[in-house]
Formats: C-alpha cells, structure tokens, sequence
C-alpha cells in the first residue's frame, strides 16, 4: 500500500506547477499615487487675431478673398473707391496741364528777354521780371504736383490690406456696403493655435505650469494628443480659473473649436496592472488571479492610462491579489 500512495505524493507539485503557463509571470497589484486627470472642455485659440481696417470712408467696390483664405501681410482684401478723390485727381490733373503750358510759356520768354538783354535791346529790370515770373510758375506746378500725389496715396489708401500672415476667419462688408475711415471689415488669425482651459475654482490650487495634458481625438479611432500648461491666470473668470495649454499639430483646428482635456488636479490612489494581463472573452475582460490551487479567471473593469502598457483597475481585485502575467 505504501508503494502504490506514494506517487501521488511525488506527483502534487508537479501538477500545481503545471497549473500555470510556461514562462508565465506574476504582478502584484498594489495602490499607486498616479495623477487625477480631469475631463474638461478647452477651446482652440490663435495667439493674434488682427483686425484688418479701412484708411479711407468709401464704397467697398471689390472683394479679393472669403472667409478661410490663407493671406499674407499686405495682401488685399478689399478696395475702398471714394469717387470724390477721382474727381478731385481729374481737376488737379487739368489744372496741371494748363500750368505745364504756362511754365513752358515762361520759360520761353524768359529766355527771349535774356537774348535781348544780352544784345542791349532789353533791360534788366525786364529779364528779372520774365525770370521772377517762370519761378512762380514753376514752384505752383511742383505745389500743383504734390497735390496730386496726395490723392494718388489717398487712393491706394483704399486697398484693405492685411496686417499679417495667417488665416482669414471673418470679412462683413461686400460690395457697394459704405465704410468709414477706421472700420474693421475683416479678421486675420495669426499665429500658433493653443488651446484655452476652463476650470472651477477649487482645483486652481492644484493646477501647475508645465503639467501634462491629454487632447482627446476628434475623431473616434483618431489620434490623441499632447501637451503642456503653459500659462495660468491670475484672476478667475465668473468662479473658474483660466489657463492656457500649448499642443502639438492642431494647426487644422477651427478657431473657436472645443475639445476635450484631461488635465490634472492633484493626485489620488488607483490600482495598476499591465495591460496584456487581461484576455476578453465573450466580450468581458477577465485577468488570472495566481493561487496555490491554481489560475483562477476573474471578472475585472478597467479604463486606460496614460502609459499604454498600463490599466486602472477599477473594480475585480483588490491590493495585494497577484495576477499572472504573459
């Protein structure tokens, strides 16, 4: 009898030690301080939004570019048409015609009453009066010119031009709208999007510069993304503390658009374990609770971390279970 019971004695350890995967592993659930990530709504921003203004009141009688269009500083939106400055131009343009005419009169009889005074057949007085008077006339047509150079400029004052490089993101006027010297008719997005963070007063003591932050996708299966704080307000806003985060790549977002955040406030304790721990079947996520009797499947819930190797443990064990690993 002893001989037969014997291998049964030799065998036990065998089998519980077969019980578990070759090469399988074991992780120790404990509590870990990680990071409390807020869910919050932040919301794209440009660093410069500059209005592009009139120089001059006037008709808007053309419209280069609509809403979205990509610009660069000093191209034109719009032209401004004063149809005053075209006829004060046609009158100046006439007066110096005439004055061309009556220089070039001068300048001839200025030279007559020289070669007559020269050959004694004129006085002095009389060549000082024909030189005084092509002088005048000279200095009224640069007077004359300089006018018109000035409705030249009031006129390509017209030209709406924008004030930087960046996006167009609203233009209000169209053609024929009337505009006064001064008036902002579009607004041009320049600069670096950043996102805008809206939170309530009590975690303001929580929030640092330079913490992390997590842009969910826009998109569900899209990319998430990160970034930083990099800015925190002084003053609350209506019981909420404002703050500013920079993220990577989100130059195609609309200006205006809100997204959602996760940002911390504090830190509090979760369980963690890693990910391919767990094995889903039937579409439940069980992970193996290593015992001295063998694997035990059990039912766990869970949600992502920021460590993609990594899970939160939310309820199926508890700190101290150990789990067995790949």
């Amino acid at each position: 009898m002893t001989q037969l019971g014997s291998p049964k004695i030799c065998w036990l350890p065998l089998l519980l030690i077969s019980a578990l995967p070759a090469g399988a592993g074991e992780f120790t659930v404990a509590e870990q301080q990680v990071a409390n990530m807020k869910a919050i709504f932040g919301q794209a921003e440009s660093r410069e939004i500059a209005p592009a203004r009139t120089r001059i009141g006037g008709t808007i009688v053309k419209r280069f570019v609509d809403e979205g269009a990509q610009v660069k500083a000093g191209d034109v939106i719009a032209v401004v048409a004063d149809q005053k400055l075209a006829l004060q131009a046609q009158s100046l343009d006439g007066q110096i015609s005439a004055l061309i005419s009556q220089v070039d009169n001068a300048n001839v009889a200025l030279q007559r009453a020289e070669d007559l005074m020269k050959k004694g057949f004129a006085t002095k007085a009389a060549y000082d009066q024909a030189k005084t008077n092509a002088d005048v006339l000279a200095h009224q047509l640069e007077s004359m010119k300089a006018q018109r150079a000035v409705i030249a400029q009031q006129t390509r004052e017209g030209e709406v031009l924008a004030p930087k490089d960046g996006r167009l993101l609203t233009i209000g006027v169209v053609p024929g709208a009337v505009v006064q010297p001064g008036e902002p008719i579009a607004r041009v997005a320049s600069g670096a999007l950043y996102l805008r963070l809206s939170l309530p007063e009590r975690h303001a003591p929580l929030l640092q510069l330079g913490a992390p932050v997590t842009v969910a996708p826009r998109v569900a299966g899209g990319p998430s993304r990160e970034g930083k704080i990099v800015r925190i307000y002084p003053e609350l806003d209506n019981g909420r503390v404002i703050a500013d985060a920079e993220v990577e790549n989100i130059d195609n977002y609309f200006v205006g658009e809100r997204v959602r955040i996760y940002a911390p406030v504090g830190e509090r304790k979760a369980m963690i374990a890693p990910r391919d721990a767990v094995t889903t079947r039937s579409g439940v996520d069980y992970v193996k609770l290593a015992r001295a009797e063998g694997p035990l499947d059990v039912a766990v819930v869970f949600t992502d971390t920021a460590d993609p190797g990594k899970i939160e443990i939310l309820s199926g064990l508890k700190a101290g279970d150990r789990i067995v690993t790949p």
